[in-house]
């Protein structure tokens, strides 16, 4: 069972790759949260379908959010799974000392990743996927054979450098946007195993109501591990969201 499909029973989802993800382009001059922003309301005024629901993970959350504040007409609400910002606790993260990985300055380091994962992109992947997730086989072999072919392209690794390098310096920048435009739409906050990590942090950028739901039993890949009760719980606040526009 994956997420796409039960979403798209009520509306139009649309999974967009990141600037140098999956099968998008690995040429482009930047890879940080700003490009990765423009690139989100570009989409949208391409698409012609805004204001839209927008959901983010993780790392994602930093150019997500730089979107949602930048251009607040094109959103109708904001959904942070497992996320944590820029300025509001992402670099300790990073930080071996204070609980956090080794793999984020890892992939933040120009060249490296490329330099010493060549061939062995299935080798991470496998250990990211046991050490975030709770349920066996939440991600299957051909999810993590799509995930190395798309890492084992040239350039492949360019959108995961430039979007945790730029990620690990926004924070500053981050605090100062979020201070001066606040989230003003509905905010719903997705835990699993870290919460309340997402909730803490959303709380900090929003000036509107958030929603908070942990889910439980689960690891740090929510959709993957319990797609029917994220898809659940994201579309019972998306259609609370439209039932009062």
């Amino acid at each position: 069972m994956t997420v796409i499909p039960l979403l798209a029973a009520s509306h139009r989802v649309f999974a967009v790759d990141l600037r140098g993800f999956g099968d998008s382009g690995t040429d482009a001059d930047a890879y940080d949260l700003a490009a990765m922003a423009a690139d989100l309301h570009q989409l949208v005024e391409h698409l012609d379908v805004g204001p839209v629901h927008v959901t983010c993970q993780d790392i994602s959350g930093g150019p997500v959010f730089r979107f949602a504040a930048e251009h607040p007409g094109d959103v109708l609400s904001f959904t942070a799974v497992e996320t944590t910002l820029p300025g509001y606790g992402l670099e300790l993260l990073a930080d071996v000392t204070s609980g956090g990985s080794w793999h984020v300055g890892f992939l933040a380091a120009p060249g490296i990743p490329e330099l010493l994962l060549a061939g062995r992109e299935r080798v991470l992947l496998d250990w990211a996927v046991s050490m975030m997730t709770a349920v066996p086989g939440a991600l299957t072999d051909a999810d993590l054979d799509e995930f190395t072919r798309t890492y084992a392209r040239p350039g492949g690794w360019r959108g995961t450098e430039g979007l945790y390098r730029s990620a690990l310096a926004a924070g500053d920048h981050l605090r100062e946007l979020a201070e001066a435009r606040p989230l003003t739409v509905p905010v719903l906050a997705v835990d699993g195993v870290n919460a309340p990590f997402t909730e803490r942090t959303m709380r900090r950028v929003t000036r509107g109501e958030v929603t908070a739901v942990t889910i439980p039993a689960v690891g740090h890949l929510i959709a993957q591990e319990a797609p029917a009760a994220f898809a659940a719980t994201v579309g019972d606040f998306v259609a609370s969201v439209d039932r009062g526009r």
